[in-house]
């Protein structure tokens, strides 16, 4: 098993899902988050004062799979998520070493 974490723009989270849902994901955890990569942030003007936005909203999406889907869930969330601009995302795939469902205590890729 493998954990996919994504970092996203908010608005590409529809079409993110949507290519998983084609894949036969049916789970995930999304989380609002801040952070700033090689972007650094921008400026912004508020009230006549210049002030700097370090922490960008971003879409976490933790999902976590069999191995003979990783490739194909990456490359979904690649292709739906990418608009070719500075702040696209990260993936980050990990191993799992264990899963268990807690209402039927099913383990491995059956509790996935």
């Amino acid at each position: 098993m493998k954990k996919i974490e994504a970092i996203i723009k908010p608005f590409k989270l529809e079409e993110v899902k949507e290519a998983l849902s084609e894949l036969g994901i049916e789970g995930m955890t999304v989380t609002e988050v801040k952070g700033f990569g090689r972007q650094k942030g921008h400026t912004e003007i508020y009230r006549g004062s210049e002030y700097t936005v370090d922490f960008l909203p971003k879409i976490k999406l933790e999902i976590v799979i069999t191995d003979d889907l990783v490739d194909a869930a990456a490359d979904a969330v690649v292709k739906a998520a990418k608009t070719g601009k500075i702040g696209d995302g990260k993936i980050f795939i990990s191993a799992i070493e264990e899963a268990v469902r807690i209402r039927t205590e099913e383990t491995g890729d059956k509790a996935v």
